[in-house]
């Protein structure tokens, strides 16, 4: 049974339970370990782990990241304060009321964004190709004619992991398959410190144990779908014919009859272009009246003017957020005549969307932003303005 030890990232021979190079008990056995090159990293309670790295005094306290008030949320709970329940995105209150010893620290994203671009300068010397997910987390291919260290992936995996906590003070969950949604799956088993892997024989039985939000795409307002006909675990769609998951949800459908199985197709992006450019603000208290949610937004539309003109991209696609004071946010989009960078046009566009949804409910929050991007060249044609000065 092919075996390594997570340590020092040498290969042990099998049945052995103990490194015979470094003493090491962390040894790592799968039977398909050498045969597998898709790997998920993702950083433990990242923005919580950099601040306990630079001020080792919160080392053993509950640690929790976010603005703390009535307004803030949980941006990252440390795992000590998790065993008490705070979870990121939840009130602070609520997480305050849950774990009250917590100290709470505002976070620091030029620091975390730091602290990522290391991370990233040390995946760059496994493999040209690596797709950032956030800043706290990345896929990796790993397959041969790929990766840049002749070792196996899980070598590579093992050692890069190590370096990271020895470099960079931060600990990481790997996980190892043979496709993009099963490494997120498996680096996902054994947090924190993990290190998993999903092999090709055993991907339907680990899936079929699974409440069906684990398959990529399935998002709470499909699941709710598939729990009103009595669908709640994987194995119930694993039995499904491909023609029925088509009938209910179109294209969709067959890509989901081959994830229920463990048949991902997504390949590894390195540098994927950014899909969308957005702002938002949350009220220090709830707005009911059109006319403040309509100022705020207002001021939204000039700062994406600003973000899409320093990113060199105008957007085809307007799209306004909404968060009520229940927590309930949902969107809302229109096309645009043509792409455009400037903050009229995405404020006019934009404010009929919000007259419709101002109707006397409680918004915490207001948000603008573009999709279906496109070079800046292309943006805001001189006759459009003529267009608009003449109504």
């Amino acid at each position: 049974m092919p075996s390594i030890c997570r340590d020092c990232g040498r290969e042990v021979g099998e049945g052995i339970s103990v490194c015979p190079t470094c003493g090491s008990d962390r040894i790592l056995t799968h039977p398909e370990l050498f045969d597998l090159s898709f790997a998920h990293i993702d950083c433990d309670a990242f923005y919580a782990s950099v601040e306990k790295r630079d001020n080792p005094e919160l080392k053993d306290k509950p640690l929790i990241v976010g603005h703390a008030g009535g307004r803030g949320v949980v941006t990252t709970a440390c795992y000590i304060a998790r065993r008490f329940g705070p979870r990121s995105a939840m009130p602070m209150f609520k997480a305050l009321a849950l774990c009250p010893d917590a100290v709470v620290i505002a976070p620091d994203i030029a620091k975390y964004k730091r602290v990522s671009t290391a991370i990233r300068a040390l995946f760059a010397k496994a493999t040209p190709v690596f797709e950032p997910v956030s800043l706290d987390e990345a896929y990796l291919d790993l397959s041969q004619g790929v990766r840049l260290i002749d070792r196996s992936p899980a070598i590579i995996l093992a050692r890069l992991a190590r370096a990271i906590e020895r470099d960079i003070g931060v600990t990481v969950s790997v996980g190892l398959s043979y496709n993009k949604s099963l490494a997120k799956l498996a680096s996902d088993r054994n947090k924190p410190c993990g290190f998993s892997v999903i092999g090709r024989v055993e991907a339907p039985a680990v899936l079929a144990q699974l409440p069906v939000t684990a398959i990529h795409g399935i998002g709470a307002a499909t699941a709710r779908r598939l729990a009103e006909e009595g669908i709640t675990r994987v194995e119930q769609l694993q039995i499904m014919p491909e023609a029925a998951l088509v009938s209910r949800f179109g294209k969709f459908g067959r890509n989901l009859s081959r994830l229920v199985h463990g048949d991902d197709p997504r390949r590894v992006v390195a540098d994927r272009p950014c899909k969308s450019v957005s702002t938002e603000t949350t009220f220090s208290h709830d707005h009911v009246d059109f006319q403040p949610l309509a100022e705020s937004l207002r001021n939204l539309a000039f700062s994406l003017e600003a973000r899409l003109k320093r990113a060199g991209v105008a957007g085809e696609t307007l799209v306004l957020k909404l968060k009520t004071a229940d927590f309930h946010s949902f969107s809302r989009q229109v096309g645009l005549p043509c792409p455009t960078q400037r903050a009229s046009v995405l404020f006019e566009h934009a404010l009929p969307l919000l007259r419709r949804e101002a109707d006397g409910r409680a918004f915490r929050l207001v948000g603008i932003g573009v999709d279906h991007l496109v070079p800046a060249e292309r943006a805001d044609p001189p006759d459009l303005f003529r267009a608009i000065a003449a109504r």
